[in-house]
């Protein structure tokens, strides 16, 4: 026990160690909540929540998960081969298919639960299969192909001239797999993925792409950036998440269908797991039905987010990158990043998570704001007037250290 205690206390005393913030979100009313702290319980204002466009306060979605909790229980009562599978999870996996323009589509309990399925499946199953990741992909991503045993090299961070020299290196004839996401969600850059999926293309490389961060918000229908980009077609094998854009909770890839039909006959994070819940599993049906309709909730996510950025950036604060809905505040020290949140959320009673290391570079440490449709323009405007005088108050740099904007360039 000695052993883990002293972990943690260096820790500490790095300034990384972590600590959570007790929230209570109020149905109906986000991005207002209730702070359960050391001042009693107050409302504030969320400011970082990954329900990016609302969804999961939609009275639609709401009324969808408690009309299958009264029919159908809390739990779907096993793993998919063991009585968890419905026909809610087989209308949700027919819908995402169909949304991606994909010949099939598979559920998990998790977002990280797809990621690890899927890419583990891969690196499996193709014989003598070299993975190219992009050098800052998602925790998931990494621990999948890890796990696989695959070989795999690192391309730097949305580099397709790096991808390419990467690719010439393997010999023609292996299976190739280019895994990428295409919207990072720490620094809220945008990959370029019509040039990966190019140089992917003349390699005759697998395409996986993470949009976990995008599904829902960019294109059309809310197919996500691929989509937006024309480039849906090129992208072999997709994940994204039920969990940010449609506000619920679980994960999904969609892809080919042997191909998915391998990951869910082969893949351990799939066959021995318990099944979506059958409410929420309706619940990211009716979301996902919903933005497929509704534009109103993306556009009001992209100006509010465009708006809080022009406010920052008037007031000279350093953004990672300035690229898409996230927007990502550098600080740069654990300590200073956690009383600038602490003051936030005190004084102005505005709740935004300081992110520190292993999510980020240590060095980087940032306040990632989320905006969304639901927080009105003057909320914008106070946030970041707030913001300006906490900044102010406590002398933190009005530039970005050099190393953060070469890799955001």
């Amino acid at each position: 026990m000695g052993h883990f205690a002293d972990r943690m206390e260096k820790l500490k005393e790095s300034g990384q160690y972590r600590t959570f913030v007790e929230i209570e979100r109020l149905a109906g009313r986000f991005p207002q909540a209730l702070h359960h702290g050391s001042q009693g319980v107050r409302e504030v204002t969320v400011w970082c929540s990954n329900d990016h466009l609302g969804m999961g306060q939609h009275p639609d979605v709401l009324a969808a998960m408690r009309r299958t909790l009264d029919t159908s229980g809390a739990a779907a009562g096993g793993s998919r081969n063991i009585s968890g599978t419905t026909p809610h999870h087989v209308a949700l996996e027919r819908e995402v298919a169909d949304l991606h323009g994909k010949e099939s589509g598979l559920t998990f309990i998790t977002g990280y639960a797809a990621n690890d399925a899927a890419l583990y499946v891969l690196g499996k199953t193709l014989p003598d299969c070299v993975f190219f990741s992009d050098r800052l992909n998602h925790a998931s991503m990494i621990s999948a192909m890890r796990a696989s045993g695959a070989e795999r090299h690192v391309f730097d961070h949305n580099d397709p001239a790096d991808l390419n020299r990467r690719l010439n290196e393997v010999r023609p004839g292996r299976p190739k797999v280019v895994a990428f996401e295409s919207v990072y969600s720490m620094d809220g850059d945008v990959a370029p993925m019509a040039e990966l999926c190019a140089v992917a293309q003349r390699h005759d490389a697998f395409v996986y792409v993470d949009e976990a961060h995008t599904v829902g918000m960019y294109g059309p229908e809310g197919a996500g950036l691929a989509a937006q980009l024309g480039v849906g077609d090129e992208v072999t094998l997709l994940m994204g998440t039920f969990a940010k854009g449609y506000g619920t909770a679980g994960g999904y890839v969609a892809g080919p269908g042997p191909v998915v039909d391998a990951i869910r006959s082969l893949a351990p994070a799939f066959i021995f797991t318990l099944s979506m819940p059958p409410a929420v599993a309706a619940g990211a049906l009716t979301s996902v039905r919903h933005l497929r309709r509704s534009d109103i909730e993306r556009a009001g996510l992209h100006e509010r987010a465009r708006l809080l950025k022009t406010l920052l950036r008037d007031a000279r604060i350093p953004l990672v990158s300035d690229q898409s809905h996230i927007v990502p505040v550098l600080v740069g020290d654990p300590e200073r990043c956690r009383e600038l949140a602490r003051t936030l959320l005190e004084r102005h009673r505005m709740y935004a998570q300081p992110i520190n290391f292993p999510s980020v570079p240590r060095g980087t440490e940032r306040l990632r704001i989320n905006p969304s449709p639901v927080h009105q323009p003057l909320e914008v405007h106070r946030f970041a007037d707030a913001l300006r005088r906490c900044w102010d108050e406590l002398d933190l740099p009005r530039t970005a250290p050099a190393r953060v904007r070469a890799r955001s360039a």
